[in-house]
């Protein structure tokens, strides 16, 4: 059994999130006809509150802008990157300079990562691939973002198009935080006590995501000893962020609420209860968004003093400026 370990509000995140960035959604003007795919929410909103790295992996391997149009060829397991008229194959140069540029940004420490969707170098999924006689098929991936999934296999990305669904952006989002803090966690001091700490704030935000990871979680902290930390956090790490991947739900929600509730539930008069039950309940139907009911949670984890709910995570999981708990 872990124990309860007293805890306060959860600590500012310190280190503001590098974001991996194709360089078009900046508004760089590196595509191939020398124009670009500026993407206002990323530029305009997001990047209050992270610092992008941009990169153009064909305007940096040397295609030049302008340019000639590249696209996936042959196999989906092992695609060749070929230009469209010349036929010329560039491959090689793409991996060889994909494995050279994810070496350096592994050094920087991403928290995560925007690709541009459908490019045969950064698309992150369902990327045309071409094959003589054949109608295209969606099974691709860029080279260049594929060299990075393949390097920094806990790296949160997204493509910009996706980023357009709510619930994919709140994830996306919540997940380059997540990975901030563990990032931080693991630049400080590691101990037993500091992952047992990392746990306990993270209950409930986990709880959101998967109770299954949450238990297999903490039953890696709870078997971790000074002899075998190391492996016990790079167990943790690995786990931590595969939970986060599963989207949160309505319902997950509001078993979280429910059991948050009960830390202060004897103390609120039969009014405050009846309004917290109502706002959960209205929650769970969609009527109201999310921030409702943890607004009124944080007011009566406060209002009581249960310190405990105070150092959790979930009540302020990124900046609240993003407003992600915001729609319904």
């Amino acid at each position: 059994m872990l124990s309860i370990v007293n805890i306060t509000m959860p600590q500012t995140i310190q280190t503001k999130p590098k974001i991996g960035v194709s360089a078009c959604l900046l508004g760089q003007k590196v595509r191939f006809d020398g124009g670009h795919k500026r993407d206002s929410f990323l530029t305009d909103f997001f990047g209050k509150f992270v610092d992008w790295v941009a990169v153009c992996p064909e305007a940096e391997v040397g295609m030049g802008i302008p340019r000639e149009t590249v696209r996936l060829v042959g196999s989906p397991i092992h695609p060749k990157l070929i230009a469209e008229k010349s036929g010329r194959d560039w491959t090689m140069e793409m991996q060889k300079f994909s494995a050279e540029r994810v070496s350096q940004l592994a050094g920087q420490e991403l928290s995560g990562y925007v690709f541009k969707r459908s490019s045969p170098s950064c698309g992150m999924e369902r990327v045309k691939i071409y094959d003589k006689g054949k109608q295209p098929s969606r099974l691709g991936r860029g080279l260049f973002a594929a060299a990075i999934m393949e390097r920094l296999p806990l790296l949160p990305v997204e493509e910009e198009g996706r980023l357009n669904d709510l619930g994919l952006r709140e994830n996306f989002i919540e997940r380059v935080f997540a990975y901030r803090r563990w990032q931080d966690a693991l630049a400080t001091s590691r101990s037993v006590s500091a992952l047992i700490e990392f746990h306990t704030r993270h209950k409930f935000f986990l709880l959101a995501h998967s109770e299954r990871h949450y238990r297999q979680l903490g039953r890696i902290v709870a078997k971790a000893s000074k002899s075998t930390l190391a492996q016990a956090y790079d167990d943790y790490g690995r786990l931590f962020m595969e939970g986060l991947a599963h989207h949160a739900t309505p319902k997950t929600h509001t078993n979280v609420l429910d059991h948050m509730m009960g830390y202060f539930s004897k103390e609120l008069s039969a009014p405050e209860r009846q309004e917290l039950l109502g706002v959960i309940h209205d929650y769970r139907r969609q009527l109201v968004p999310l921030i409702v009911p943890i607004t009124l949670v944080r007011h009566y984890t406060k209002k009581y003093d249960v310190g405990y709910l105070e150092g959790q995570v979930y009540l302020e999981s990124s900046p609240k400026e993003l407003m992600l708990r915001n729609h319904v």
